[in-house]
């Protein structure tokens, strides 16, 4: 087994490089741009999240360049239609050598470009390396045009994914690129990082421990980049021009109502507004067309519907429309003519030409109408104003008044996206500088305190570090509740061992605990822990069902060398759990629906284990102190009468970004153990201290204690609770005193 700081090491590491270092670089790149390529280089799967006009077709050529050179391999760009075209002319124009295949009979360069459309006319096993242009397309493809994307290129060793938008309003995305790359799985991803609260749980949010940790795997596989200032470096040649953005409404008759309304009123809901669009086409057009053929300069008019392009062709002369159903090569001819200024006023929609297209030679953009894709009007803008635009862009909305909130919409869209994309740069800018420059050195934290009462000791730290430190068959009795794989819930940090990605990480974690545990216990004495089996769900495990923790934790403390002692089940109200976990299988609906998918409530355990050997130190009871009738009670294989509640006070133990409140174990449970397993004068021990529950018990009953807590804010709430302990027990002892005082006088008196 490796040693703990190995593995602690391993489980910290971000994805493994799997590039090398370049000795070609293409001349043209800007520092910002080389730097980027000779990291994406190095890394070997690399995603460049850039925003437009940075360099995304230069810098993925010189990558793609570097990785034919050094390997000797042929290198695939995928890139959107007509863009395959252009990023022809860049290598021309940089001096790399390259060329657009529509099959693979013709290949003639070691670089070949082509559409996604065209993949499957490819065989993706010949391609040392292979980029994805404009990656965030893909979601814009079927599910099988995805897949096969991803699976077609799953060994590939070199990988390049490039995009401006990997995820304006959407974190998911992001698992996307994680997935294509090798990194780890959407699903691995979303089970790490991510949570779904009850109320929405179509809604996925980062874990407030996991922000960091997320932005830090982000950055081991990606770069993140609005501007090169973004990355310390000059803004010089990159500084956009203004964004005009002018609404143009107009008005509909206003004694026309809804479809299955009896007064006109604003569209509210997709299918409402998507009818108001088609009502309103010929409007809307009118309007475009006025606008338009008011000047003879350039002008991209996109549309959502048939009609509203059809329309637009014939009142604006001259005007060419590229429509879904024209062949590829009439769409790609059409393109790059408007491109080259032939064509002054293209018609299209931005599902067809939103991606990837430089047109800078344009600065007027008219939407004939909106759809509610914040990504769609993002893209379909940044082909006209991108870093290299050199006027002013002015941008025409058009919409009908009955259209309601989708200007609204878009606009919201617009403020999340922005917010996202400065919480990217605000949480990756300091680590990519360091990843670029390959200065990044990898620290792991672990603050070290000690606090020591009256027969207590709460140590802050690593319980593995800690109970290391602890004296050789020196415990008397241990008790605990354990955690599991439950990442970023209370803490961020690598030591956690709720912070395992995997059971079986857990489980690797544990046993260096297990092992340490087992050196400090008297021979013959016990060992206590609390747990439950732990429910599994769809999105994290792939399967609605339950794990048997319970069954692996016994096992582990038996390999380590313990004996399965004893153990008790403690009932727990399944209503309760049902109110609180929303768990399918204990859902009244479910019974009416499909009770194959219906079960019991899972309840706790107490599992006591005990070191082989003679116990010397033997721990007796008197009938006084431990009746029969209390002896039947606690020996029942079932406590049915555990007070869930009686636990110590806890909240203002738990921080802001905590997801769960901590679950102190029940004092009823901690006292009935240690009344059965331990004696006065015996040394308590507990590795998973929490908020000091079992040294507040140990204290209160005689016991010396010491606890290991990992979380400060836990542990400062154990010194207090301690402390508190020993208050009451010491004036329980004065009050003994007083009147075993009294009792000697009297006695004395009458003698």
């Amino acid at each position: 087994m490796k040693t703990y700081a190995e593995f602690l090491d391993k489980k910290t590491k971000h994805d493994i490089a799997t590039g090398f270092e370049p000795d070609h670089i293409n001349k043209n790149l800007f520092p910002f741009q080389s730097d980027i390529v000779k990291w994406a280089i190095r890394r070997g799967r690399a995603a460049l999240f850039c925003d437009t006009g940075l360099g995304k077709t230069l810098m993925q050529l010189a990558w793609a360049d570097a990785i034919s050179k050094k390997t000797g391999g042929d290198v695939l760009i995928l890139a959107p239609l007509a863009v395959s075209a252009q990023t022809a002319r860049e290598g021309d124009k940089f001096g790399v050598e390259c060329a657009y295949a529509k099959c693979a009979d013709d290949i003639s360069k070691k670089i070949t470009i082509t559409n996604y459309e065209r993949l499957h006319n490819f065989d993706s096993s010949g391609f040392a390396g292979v980029v994805l242009d404009e990656s965030s397309i893909l979601k814009s493809f079927d599910g099988k045009t995805r897949n096969a994307v991803i699976e077609s290129f799953d060994d590939t060793p070199f990988k390049l994914a490039c995009t401006a938008t990997p995820a304006p309003n959407d974190f998911m995305e992001l698992g996307n690129h994680s997935e294509f790359l090798n990194v780890m799985t959407r699903s691995e991803m979303l089970a790490m990082y991510f949570v779904h609260d009850m109320a929405t749980t179509q809604k996925w949010r980062l874990k407030g421990h996991a922000r960091k940790r997320f932005w830090e795997w982000m950055c081991s596989w990606s770069v993140m980049i609005r501007k090169p200032s973004n990355l310390g470096y000059s803004n010089d040649g990159f500084d956009l021009p203004e964004l005009r953005i002018h609404s143009n409404v107009v008005e509909t008759p206003s004694d026309r109502a809804l479809p299955g309304m009896l007064f006109p009123m604003d569209a509210l809901t997709l299918q409402e507004r998507l009818a108001e669009r088609r009502a309103t086409v010929t409007q809307r057009v009118h309007e475009c067309a006025r606008i338009v053929n008011a000047t003879d300069e350039h002008w991209v008019v996109w549309c959502n519907l048939n009609s509203e392009s059809e329309q637009c062709r014939k009142s604006i002369p001259g005007s060419v429309e590229v429509r879904g159903s024209d062949t590829s090569e009439k769409k790609e001819k059409a393109l790059l003519d408007f491109a080259s200024g032939k064509i002054r006023v293209l018609i299209t929609k931005p599902k067809i030409a939103g991606f990837g297209l430089n047109w800078q030679h344009c600065n007027n953009v008219a939407f004939v109408g909106l759809s509610d894709s914040f990504e769609a009007y993002y893209q379909a803008v940044r082909r006209c104003w991108r870093f290299g635009q050199k006027n002013p862009v002015d941008v025409h909305l058009i919409t009908a008044s009955t259209e309601g909130e989708v200007v609204k919409n878009i606009e919201r869209k617009e403020r999340d996206a922005n917010i996202m994309a400065n919480e990217m740069i605000e949480n990756t800018q300091d680590i990519t500088r360091k990843e670029l420059k390959n200065m990044r050195k990898k620290t792991l934290q672990n603050e070290i305190a000690k606090e020591n009462g009256e027969n207590w000791e709460m140590r802050l730290g690593d319980c593995v570090d800690e109970v290391s430190k602890i004296e050789t068959e020196s415990i008397g009795y241990t008790i605990f509740s354990p955690p599991f794989a439950s990442l970023y819930t209370y803490s961020d940090s690598p030591r956690d061992m709720g912070n395992c990605k995997t059971h079986s990480e857990f489980y690797r974690h544990f046993e260096f605990l297990v092992s340490q545990l087992y050196r400090v216990t008297q021979p013959g004495r016990l060992l206590s822990f609390h747990c439950m089996n732990l429910p599994t769900s769809k999105s994290r495990d792939g399967v609605i069902g339950i794990t048997d923790f319970r069954g692996l934790l016994i096992k582990m403390f038996q390999d380590a060398g313990w004996i399965y002692h004893s153990e008790v089940t403690i009932w727990k109200d399944p209503v309760v759990a049902m109110q609180r976990t929303k768990a399918l299988g204990l859902l009244y609906k479910q019974l009416r629906k499909d009770s194959a998918m219906s079960r019991n409530g899972i309840p706790d355990y107490l599992v006591t284990m005990r070191k082989p050997g003679e116990n010397k130190n033997r721990i007796s009871h008197n009938t006084e102190d431990f009746a029969v009738s209390l002896w039947q009670k606690y020996a029942s294989p079932v406590w049915m009468d555990i007070n869930p509640s009686r636990t110590l006070q806890h909240r203002s133990a738990r921080e802001h970004n905590d997801e769960k409140h901590i679950c102190p174990l029940q004092l009823d449970v901690i006292e009935r153990a240690m009344d059965l397993w331990s004696k006065e004068g015996d040394l308590v021990l507990s590795p998973f201290a929490g908020i000091g529950s079992e040294g507040f018990v140990a204290v209160k009953k005689g016991r010396r204690f010491i606890g290991v807590e990992l979380k400060k804010s836990y542990w400062n709430q154990a010194v207090s609770n301690l402390k508190e302990a020993s208050s009451e027990t010491s004036k329980q002892i004065g009050l003994f005193d007083s009147l075993k005082t009294k009792s000697n006088a009297i006695a004395k008196r009458i003698g």
